[in-house]
This record gives C-alpha cells, sequence and structure tokens, in this order.
C-alpha cells in the first residue's frame, strides 16, 4: 500500500534553486518536501563539482558547490524541509484541487503546489568513444586512480598521472585547480581553439609555457592497465605518430547529456526539452505547477543559479495564494519584519 505524505508544496529537485525555494516558501508559512533523485542535497553543485570555485553568487566573490550547498541548508533550516532522496517522481495525478504526487519508492505526496527545480532533468556526463574506458571507471575511488567524470574530492588526486580531455570551462578549470597537486598534468582536445572563458585559455596557456602541463591537440584512442588498474593512454595527435602518455587519472569533460525522464509524459508545454513558463510567476501551462531554475524556458533566460532565485521568490509569491486562497498577502522585508525574523530564528 502506497504511503501518503499531505504537505503544501513539493519540489522536484533538491539544488541550489530547489533549496532557496525553501526559504522562500517557508518565509509565507507554506511547507515544503524535496524529492530528488540523488543521494544528497545541493543538485550538480553537489555531485559534479562541490570544490569547483563559482563566481557570479551575488556578494560571494567566490564559493564553492559544496560550501553553497551547505549554506542554503543552514539557511533553510528554521524551516524543517523534509528531503526523499534516491527517488524519482514517476507521474502526477490531479485530485479536485490537490497534486498527488508519485515516486517509484511507492510513495504519494499529496499537495496543492508542485514546484519542478530539476535543473535539465537527470544528467549523465558524455562519454568519450574510447573502446576500453568501461575498463578503469571508478565510481568514487578513495585514491582518484582510474576514469572519473567528476571531481568530488580534489585532494583524491594528489599525486597522480592525470589526463584531461575537452575544450570547454570544466576542462580547463580542472586543469587550473589539479595542477598544483598533480604528479604530472596533460590536456588533450580534438583542435587548437577553446570553448572555455578566456581567462582560463589563457592561464592554462601560460602553464604550458612554463612547462607545468603537457598539451596535445589530438585524439585519444586507447587507454593502457592491466585488471582494471590505468597506467596511461595513447593519443593520436593531428599531425605525426601516435604517442604514450603517463596516466593513473583519466578525466573526460564533453559535457552532459540531459534527459527529462517522467517529466515529458506529464503534459506540460514543453519547448526543446524545457519548461516553457509565465515570467509573471514562472508557472506552467497546468494550474498549481510551477518550473524554476534551468529546467524552466522564456525568452531572455539565463541559466544561472541567481536567476533561478529570482524566479523562486516570484513563485512563492503566487503559491501562497494556491494555498491560503482566503488570505491577504502583505510583502514585507526581511531586515524590518520581526514576524519574518521570528520565524528565521534571529528574534525572540
Amino acid at each position: 500500500m502506497s504511503k501518503t505524505i499531505e504537505t503544501d508544496v513539493v519540489i522536484i529537485g533538491a539544488g541550489p534553486v530547489g533549496l532557496f525555494a525553501v526559504f522562500e516558501l517557508g518565509l509565507l508559512d507554506m511547507k515544503a518536501h524535496l524529492i530528488d533523485i540523488l543521494d544528497k542535497p545541493g543538485g550538480q553543485c553537489a555531485e559534479l563539482y562541490p570544490e569547483k570555485p563559482i563566481y557570479d553568487i551575488p556578494a560571494l566573490s567566490e564559493v564553492s558547490g559544496q560550501e553553497l550547498t551547505d549554506a542554503l541548508l543552514t539557511q533553510i533550516k528554521p524551516f524543517a524541509p523534509e528531503f526523499h532522496l534516491n527517488r524519482m517522481v514517476t507521474t502526477l495525478e490531479k485530485a479536485g484541487d490537490d497534486w498527488l504526487v508519485h515516486t517509484d519508492e511507492d510513495e504519494v505526496f499529496k499537495c496543492k503546489v508542485v514546484v519542478i527545480a530539476a535543473g535539465g532533468g537527470s544528467f549523465m556526463p558524455k562519454k568519450p568513444p574510447i573502446p576500453n574506458i568501461a575498463d578503469f571507471e571508478q565510481s568514487d575511488s578513495s585514491n582518484g586512480a582510474g576514469v572519473h567524470y567528476a571531481v568530488r574530492k580534489m585532494d583524491a588526486f594528489r599525486d597522480q598521472d592525470i589526463l584531461i580531455s575537452g575544450g570547454g570551462d570544466s576542462a580547463l578549470d580542472w586543469v587550473l585547480n589539479l595542477q598544483p597537486i598533480a604528479k604530472s598534468m596533460t590536456l588533450v582536445h580534438r583542435r587548437d581553439a577553446f570553448r572555455a572563458a578566456p581567462d582560463s585559455v589563457n592561464k592554462m596557456q601560460a602553464l604550458v609555457e612554463a612547462g607545468h602541463v603537457n598539451l596535445h591537440i589530438g585524439q585519444i584512442p586507447e587507454l593502457l592497465g592491466e585488471k582494471g588498474v590505468l597506467t596511461g593512454a595513447t593519443i593520436k595527435p593531428q599531425e605525426g605518430d601516435a604517442l604514450l602518455v603517463p596516466c593513473t587519472s583519466f578525466l573526460p569533460f564533453f559535457g552532459l547529456t540531459m534527459k527529462l525522464g517522467p517529466i515529458a509524459e506529464w503534459g506540460l508545454n514543453l519547448n526543446e526539452n524545457l519548461i516553457a513558463v509565465d515570467t509573471k510567476n514562472f508557472s506552467t501551462n497546468t494550474d498549481g505547477i510551477y518550473a524554476i531554475g534551468d529546467i524552466n524556458t522564456y525568452a531572455g533566460k539565463l541559466k544561472l543559479i541567481l536567476c533561478g532565485f529570482h524566479e523562486a521568490a516570484l513563485m512563492a509569491h503566487d503559491a501562497f495564494h494556491r494555498i491560503y486562497p482566503d488570505q491577504k498577502l502583505t510583502f514585507q522585508y526581511t531586515t524590518s519584519s520581526t514576524g519574518l525574523q521570528k520565524k528565521l530564528g534571529v528574534k525572540d
């Protein structure tokens, strides 16, 4: 028998935007439950780049993905959100004025409002076309050896012969961040033009000129090693003969493949696998369902965390009228409202 959980709002996705939505909803006395397919809150920030610096969060000159996640979790603690991790929402069902949210763990959430904050949906790394790459793949080894598609702990890669493949921001960011602790650092890209930020490209090229990074323009047709232990890689340059490079850790950054999964079956207005919304309140074409963060689309959309925070605030003020249809919403500032400050635990 399915377990039924009643709440005001169900948030699908526990990344930074979903977490901040808890804060905005909580200020207006709306209780939220969060559902996420990952095993911890934080979304891509915590899963793919927990130690990678982020530079465009307002008032924070630099913050890592995990630090941002931890700060958001601290900020929403007064509102006691409940997390349901390692599960996927399978179906949404209308029941009168309520929504029934079903998960693959045989749970049913009964709520007035559903907020989709699922980033790009389920995300998986794009794997390079190397025939034997699966022989060396590691999920989260303690020493960083083998093939990894994300860096969760930088120190795990200390004193490794690191090979990074790719020409975008992720590839160059990790070249710059891991080079100081690596035994050796090699970067391979299929062409001599890079898609990363110009400053990152300039810093990488300076390391190459100083002899701290080995740069090869070409492809990686094969990884070398035995019994799952990675020892090297073959590089086929654009010109000349193939060469071998030492490699105990291989980090391919070819981007992510985003899959909407069950979201595509929920009857929402989709535009190239993104959910179209009304920018007045970030509602979808389905009454009571909102979409915020990278999962939505509208004219002028920027896929930035700070934009998702803005969307969460406007969504919450509109959702209030669905949860409390007979109440008038009076806009207040946390700096001056003693009522809001009591909710946050900063006033007795």
